[in-house]
């Protein structure tokens, strides 16, 4: 069993006799097969609707599969989709121009190896990381758009009857000037988003769901050596997105909905917080969603003869939750002017209590990326498709999963509570408690 320590959640999960009876149930006769509908499953046997929103969009659970090296062939996404996962990011690819020129062109390189590794907190909690060489998508521009074609065509348009099909999202890395520069190539931000635009509209109404990925390692990069260049980065990018999107057809709609996807910097929390404040209020085109935080960097651990790279764990949540925590208390105090954009969390998420962590901070979805790399011993599921695992163990452990911290909030509250209840009651509990 996979577990995670407490932030606002109590160590032990306090539920009914009968609902920790008939989850303990449920879970032995999910291990072969997840029903067909889990939504349904779970709003007719527990009264709980697991239904959450990704990029604007309704999803049937909170649960989806980050960018990286699982989400960079057609295969891996069919399986997503086929065991019900909300959605996929697919892999990160470098923007490009007209004449197919990539100024950020150092990242897209092929990942050589990957190490799956048990990582300790500095407190000593246990957990685990994944550590690889590569960056982003090696192959051309022209295959990653088919690649976002095939996926689109994979995950289809239609689910079970009050469910929502599993939302396919984008993710680039844009060309981002060094301290000194202030020009972007907008180039690079034209081509890039109008291409995946077309591969999009060929095949779905609505905003094409786009996150702008961040990466960890740009912590240690030269790029990042001032904050105020991270802060101009964040205040540009979703106006040059916005400026380079073709509008949808009523001529005011965006044509894409950007997700930011914002990386923990070598600063402090206060800066996080900034970083989410500049979004909010300084950001000079629409951003529909934030992903909140990448992993973590340290410029001393060494990997394959390079020295510097990105890892998760038990730190990585703890920072991310304590700067979301940070963040609401500014907004408490009057520091934000503006609403802060949808967050979808990622960080360390291996069970779903601690989905539920991140709900209770502002979440709307999680992204996940290390749980799917993980053994099959460390699941209780036996199915062959990897994501019907990862989705069994985040929603009926009844230990450390979905349901099982959603009842017990129910039962605090009087009330049954549902994944988009989360950051009410987590606004709720903040006042009640002072935020302590």
């Amino acid at each position: 069993m996979i577990l995670q320590r407490p932030f606002l959640l109590p160590e032990t999960l306090h539920l009914s006799e009968e609902e920790r009876r008939r989850l303990e149930a449920d879970y032995e006769a999910c291990c072969e097969q997840l029903p067909p509908d889990l939504r349904a499953h779970c709003l007719d046997n527990y009264g709980v609707d697991l239904a959450g929103e990704y990029a604007g969009q309704p999803i049937a659970n909170p649960f989806g599969k980050a960018s990286g090296q699982l989400a960079l062939n057609v295969r891996q996404v069919q399986q997503d989709v086929e065991a019900g996962l909300g959605f996929v990011v697919l892999k990160t690819v470098i923007a490009v121009d007209a004449a197919g020129g990539q100024s950020m062109a150092e990242w897209a390189i092929p990942e050589t190896l990957m190490r799956v590794e048990p990582i300790a907190g500095s407190d000593g909690t246990p957990g685990w990381t994944v550590t690889w060489k590569g960056r982003g998508w090696h192959e051309s521009f022209e295959s990653y758009c088919d690649f976002l074609g095939a996926s689109l065509d994979a995950a289809g348009t239609t689910a079970p009857q009050g469910s929502f099909p599993t939302v396919i999202a984008a993710s680039v890395k844009y060309h981002l000037p060094a301290p000194g520069e202030t020009e972007f190539r907008r180039g690079e931000y034209e081509h890039t988003t109008r291409a995946l635009q077309a591969v999009w509209n060929a095949r779905r109404s609505g905003p094409l769901p786009l996150e702008k990925d961040f990466s960890p390692t740009l912590a240690g990069d030269d790029r990042s050596r001032e904050q105020e260049q991270i802060l101009l980065w964040l205040r540009r990018v979703p106006g040059l997105v916005a400026a380079a999107a073709l509008p949808l057809p009523d001529g005011t709609t965006p044509g894409v909905a950007l997700g930011m996807k914002l990386m923990n910097t070598r600063f402090d929390l206060d800066f996080q917080v900034e970083m989410l404040r500049v979004l909010a209020d300084e950001a000079e085109g629409p951003v529909a969603f934030v992903v909140y935080a990448n992993r973590l960097f340290d410029p001393e651990r060494e990997f394959e003869g390079k020295r510097g790279v990105a890892y998760g764990g038990p730190d990585l949540s703890r920072r991310n939750l304590e700067g979301l925590a940070a963040l609401w208390a500014a907004v408490d105090r009057g520091a934000l002017q503006r609403a802060v954009p949808p967050i979808s969390a990622t960080g360390d998420v291996l069970a779903g209590r601690m989905a539920v962590e991140y709900g209770l901070l502002g979440a709307s979805s999680c992204q996940m990326h290390t749980l799917f790399q993980l053994r099959h011993t460390e699941f209780g599921g036996r199915m062959r498709n990897l994501t019907a695992r990862v989705l069994h163990h985040l929603i009926f452990d009844p230990g450390t999963g979905l349901l099982a911290a959603l009842l017990h909030l129910g039962h605090e509250r009087g009330a049954p509570v549902h994944w988009r209840d989360l950051p009410a009651v987590g606004s709720a509990w903040r006042r009640a408690t002072g935020g302590e």
